[in-house]
């Protein structure tokens, strides 16, 4: 299923097929407040160049991305891409800034939370710091990302059990998205969102970039410069980039 055949009920831009939304933060809040009001599963993808990419090179994670109910564009060269093709989007929407706002409405309507990912200890920092920053969130389950895939059903069952209204899972770019994807009808959470490294900023464990750097598109840059070894990731912005601009419009052809 495309992004054509699958209109969504807001404006978006579809980059390589993957339908990302142009609604600011305000209004992506909005939306999935009302997805959670009206208990409507929605798997929201954090959209950025490295999973364009990685679309690109593998059908089924492409397929992935295409079907998610809402994509947010979070990475700046998501952005950029968007602005250059006359397709502008009215902001970057970052995962890590939307996670909060929902749980800033979900500190002040009592909203249900479960965090999944990332290892045990930063787990635990992450949760007793949102605890301690929003005590009107319910946070009714966490657990580790270090599972295999036949405690799958395992893992499901908890989720399921603790009925939130919002599922967070942080884990590796490889199994995030596809493991979300792969369980939603099962989950059938309001909110099901991919956050990333956001559970080890939020633990402590690094430091968000300051506001130059996001102000100017440098957060890469600046998670590059604490953890170094993601060198090798970070050299697929370059390429992203040199690919929009050699494949012009076609970028907003859907494949």
């Amino acid at each position: 299923m495309s992004a054509a055949s699958n209109p969504r009920p807001y404006p978006t831009v579809s980059l390589y097929g993957v339908p990302f939304s142009k609604m600011d933060m305000r209004a992506t809040v909005d939306y999935l407040i009302r997805a959670i009001e009206n208990r409507q599963p929605h798997r929201v993808v954090t959209g950025n160049p490295i999973m364009l990419m990685t679309g690109l090179a593998d059908p089924a994670y492409q397929r992935i991305l295409e079907t998610a109910d809402l994509v947010v564009p979070d990475g700046a060269g998501v952005v950029w891409a968007a602005r250059r093709l006359k397709q502008p989007v009215a902001e970057r929407v970052a995962g890590f800034d939307l996670m909060h706002e929902l749980l800033k409405e979900g500190d002040k309507r009592g909203w249900s939370v479960y965090l999944l990912g990332t290892t045990k200890d930063i787990l635990d920092a992450a949760h007793a710091n949102l605890a301690r920053q929003y005590p009107g969130v319910r946070f009714v389950g966490k657990r580790d990302g270090y599972f295999k895939d036949e405690d799958d059903a395992e893992v499901v069952a908890d989720i399921r059990r603790a009925n939130p209204d919002m599922l967070f899972v942080a884990r590796s770019v490889a199994n995030q998205e596809p493991w979300i994807a792969k369980h939603q009808k099962e989950l059938a959470v309001p909110v099901m969102m991919g956050v990333g490294g956001s559970f080890d900023v939020i633990s402590g464990k690094l430091k968000r970039a300051p506001a130059f750097f996001r102000k100017f598109g440098l957060e890469w840059f600046y998670r590059l410069l604490q953890e170094p070894k993601r060198f090798k990731r970070m050299l697929v912005l370059p390429k992203f980039a040199l690919k929009v601009v050699k494949d012009g419009d076609n970028v907003l052809k859907t494949r």
